[in-house]
């Protein structure tokens, strides 16, 4: 069968695309790797157990199913008006799990597969891809595991090299949630005449407790296939450094250098003291909603983090729109590399999709894939796209992706309501409500635009 798009990646954001596409009767080719005969390279990814498409590697929950005051959760009832097939197929596969969407692995994969074998204008391929073609449509949803061949080609298409590394993540804090009666904004050490850096400060005794715990606190362990993947020198996890001296964070992402407390003002002291160390934020989006704790990449696992940095000094009622981790992960630039319909801006016939985008989680995943299916039915039927307003999840997920985000410092993201333009003459207890009323609505007037 002659395609119209060549589908790479057999996955969450690939199967959707493609049903996205031959459910609009276009021609779609989806080649996955895994079941491939080794002629065609067949091979399991590292953390792969089956050669189904849609294999879920890791939990199986979609985590919250509440549309009204999750964020994930509405991103479940948009894609599910976008006649979603990843959502289609959980509801079939679904198990008891509370107010969380979770599933039946085997179910959910074999169901998948099946509803994107009943279209006749798609066909699955398992065969291994390699190379970036040259022309043709074609949907790169390869995953944050992408084979090292393929990423290296695509490490070389973009200028950007060592796309596979352990990535290592800084938790992001919601503005709202940080007591600014304890902290203060300066300039980074006070050094610029902008104060851009919210800063937290810490006596020596609560610096060495919190020393303390992060040389103790438990951690993730290394998956088998990652041990030999060496850290990414930019992103050195803070415990790490905090296991090489009692002093070290002090003279790194905690220097206190030049940042005077005014809230310790006195008389003699009409600037403030200096605190013993300084843990401080950096806004993250250009909403101003989420600020990221700045150098504290780490490995901790999440109930770690949040029992110890929530004793930070202004940060103990701390809501966090992502906590730190650690883990082997290939993805783009996207907001540099990639333009607001996800295709790279120097091969335009090029798209992205899923997590090699910088977007994390299951759900979120698939999302990016419709969104790239529907951009791509667009182009093909020569209708002008409409991009999902930033008010909806999928609209905020879409700009944090396509440039939304700070280039300099993006990182993968949950969808979570930091993402979405504030409302802040509503009460913070109405707010999650309140950002579900409006999305609700505007996604109501955007799908026929963009859905039909």
């Amino acid at each position: 069968m002659t395609h119209q798009v060549h589908i790479i990646g057999g996955g969450l954001a690939g199967c959707e695309a493609a049903w996205q596409l031959a459910r609009r009767g276009i021609a779609v080719r989806l080649s996955e790797m895994r079941g491939a005969s080794s002629e065609n390279g067949g091979e399991r990814g590292p953390a792969h157990e089956t050669d189904g498409l849609a294999e879920l590697v890791c939990s199986n929950s979609f985590r919250s199913d509440d549309d009204e005051k999750n964020a994930v959760g509405l991103l479940h009832h948009e894609m599910r008006e976008c006649h979603s097939l990843i959502m289609g197929a959980a509801s079939v596969a679904q198990v008891p799990a509370g107010s969380a969407l979770a599933v039946d692995r085997d179910v959910f994969s074999a169901e998948v597969e099946r509803r994107l074998a009943s279209l006749p204008s798609l066909q699955i391929v398992r065969e291994r891809i390699d190379t970036l073609p040259g022309q043709g449509l074609t949907l790169f949803a390869t995953g944050p595991l992408t084979a090292a061949t393929l990423a290296n080609c695509i490490g070389t298409a973009t200028g950007v090299q060592g796309l596979a590394f352990f990535d290592a993540i800084a938790p992001i804090v919601h503005h709202d949630t940080i007591d600014m009666e304890v902290c203060w904004m300066a300039s980074r050490w006070d050094k610029g005449e902008t104060k851009d850096y919210i800063n937290c400060p810490m006596t020596k005794e609560q610096y060495l407790a919190f020393h303390a715990g992060l040389v103790a606190g438990e951690k993730s362990e290394f998956k088998e296939w990652e041990k030999d993947t060496p850290y990414f020198q930019g992103c050195m996890p803070i415990e790490v450094m905090a296991e090489r001296g009692l002093d070290t964070l002090r003279f790194g992402p905690m220097k206190p250098v030049g940042l005077d407390n005014p809230h310790d003002a006195t008389p003699e002291f009409p600037n403030g003291r200096w605190p013993h160390a300084v843990v401080q934020l950096r806004q993250d989006n250009k909403l101003g909603t989420l600020w990221n704790m700045v150098g504290f990449q780490t490995k901790l696992k999440h109930g770690a983090q949040k029992e110890l940095f929530r004793t930070i000094p202004g940060l103990e009622n701390a809501e966090f729109a992502r906590l730190g981790g650690l883990h082997r992960n290939t993805f783009l630039n996207s907001p540099l590399l990639l333009d607001r319909q996800l295709r790279l801006r120097t091969a335009p016939h090029i798209r992205f999709a899923g997590q090699i985008t910088g977007c994390e989680g299951y759900v979120e995943s698939a999302a990016i894939g419709l969104l790239a299916g529907l951009m791509t039915a667009a182009e093909l039927t020569g209708r002008d796209w409409q991009s999902p307003p930033p008010t909806t999840a999928l609209g905020a997920l879409l700009a944090h992706v396509t440039g939304d985000a700070e280039v300099d410092s993006f990182q993968p993201m949950n969808v979570n309501f930091g993402l979405f333009p504030p409302l802040p003459e509503v009460k913070k207890k109405q707010r999650k409500l309140a950002y579900t009323e409006r999305a609700k609505t505007d996604l109501a007037q955007w799908l026929p635009l963009a859905v039909g």
